[in-house]
């Protein structure tokens, strides 16, 4: 039973371990999301100001997105 016990909470800081890396590269990949989308908004305003584009037009935010990702690298 002891051994069981040994193993279970090995298993465990194996998990935990994990879920932190995880939880760190979730936070890197947001940060990096919320820069790209406030890059891509800063040049589509300047675009619009440039050309006085129409009130009506509606820009496809996912137009020019090729991220990917894998999915043991994706977390919530």
């Amino acid at each position: 039973m002891e051994r069981l016990n040994s193993e279970l909470y090995y298993q465990n800081c194996h998990i935990m371990k994990e879920n932190e890396r995880l939880r760190k590269k979730a936070q890197l990949l947001n940060q990096e999301n919320q820069q790209l989308l406030s890059e891509l908004k800063k040049k589509l305003s300047k675009g619009n100001a440039k050309t006085n584009a129409a009130p009506n037009t509606i820009h496809d935010l996912n137009l020019g997105s090729s991220t990917s990702q894998s999915p043991s690298g994706s977390s919530n």
